[in-house]
């Protein structure tokens, strides 16, 4: 099987060309291919695909082998992915995605994809919906206690679900034995993923985040837009200015419209591009339980 490795501001991910490749058990080949020591090493594995509704179709799984809704950066990717690769001439292009179509605009610098802005749709503020566990209209600065400290949380879904935390000294947490622990939180049905930012200043915040089924990663594109929409609840930002999110692995540019959509600009990147036998996939699977 062929496939491409490529990050988004250090996002990084395996790539399949599904209108060449056919990938059977995608969420064990996920668990396969993402292991750092024994695979290729990635947060997860993306399937790009035939639409009936859209450009392109994108299904995307964690590291641990369960299928997210949609990854930010990943997007950015499959944008550069099917311009270079000549599977598009077009520089607006829509992408089915589990959490609805996204529209992205692709920039060009001497005929490749250098940068590209996607409209991720409307943020998702009502708790049921995104989901948290609350009879709350918002969940916005609510004191939550976890790892024996009381966090100010807010809630937000850009088709999958986030708690943004603003605190200082966001460098220094120690994300490996926190992050589980607001991942698995009840408050969150479907487990969640977290952010921590800290603010410079209202048009500049740094960010570090914790991803559900991957732990923490470079960068989370869904995960910048909803800290950007909560940095607006929390009277941190306005909307319909833009705002540079610096993360571990980049920086992205993020403005959250007066009319409830986001717009998310940044770079993707190629980092190598590669062939895995099936036989070591087929191996590999027997051994696998994945994550649901």
């Amino acid at each position: 099987m062929k496939f491409s490795k490529m990050h988004g501001i250090g996002n990084d991910y395996i790539y399949v060309n599904c209108f060449e490749e056919t990938v059977s058990e995608p969420e064990k080949v996920s668990v396969v291919l993402s292991d750092r020591h024994k695979g290729v090493g990635g947060d997860g594995l993306v399937l790009i695909m035939p639409s009936d509704i859209a450009d392109f179709r994108m299904r995307i799984f964690n590291a641990d082998g369960s299928e997210a809704m949609m990854c930010g950066n990943a997007t950015r990717c499959i944008g550069k992915y099917v311009y270079d690769m000549g599977l598009t001439d077009k520089t607006d292009i829509t992408l089915e995605t589990n959490s609805g179509i996204k529209y992205l605009k692709l920039y060009l610098k001497d005929n490749k994809v250098d940068s590209v802005t996607v409209d991720m749709g409307k943020a998702i503020l009502v708790p049921k919906d995104i989901p948290v566990n609350s009879d709350l209209d918002r969940f916005v600065s609510q004191p939550v206690e976890i790892c024996g400290r009381t966090w100010d949380i807010t809630c937000v879904s850009m088709g999958n679900p986030h708690a943004v935390i603003f605190t200082e000294g966001v460098a220094e947490l120690d994300l490996e034995k926190i992050g589980p622990h607001f991942e698995n939180h009840e408050l969150f049905p479907d487990r969640v993923n977290t952010e921590f930012a800290e603010v410079i200043d209202e048009h500049t915040l740094n960010m570090r985040v914790w991803e559900r089924g991957s732990g923490e990663t470079f960068a989370c594109g869904t995960g910048t837009c909803a800290t950007v929409v909560a940095a607006v609840l929390n009277g941190i930002c306005k909307q319909d200015e833009e705002v540079l999110v610096h993360l571990r692995g980049g920086d992205l540019r993020i403005t959250y419209k007066s009319d409830g959509t986001v717009l998310m600009t940044g770079p993707a990147e190629y980092v190598f591009e590669g062939t895995v036998s099936d036989e070591f996939i087929n191996k590999a699977k027997e051994n696998v339980v994945c994550r649901s």
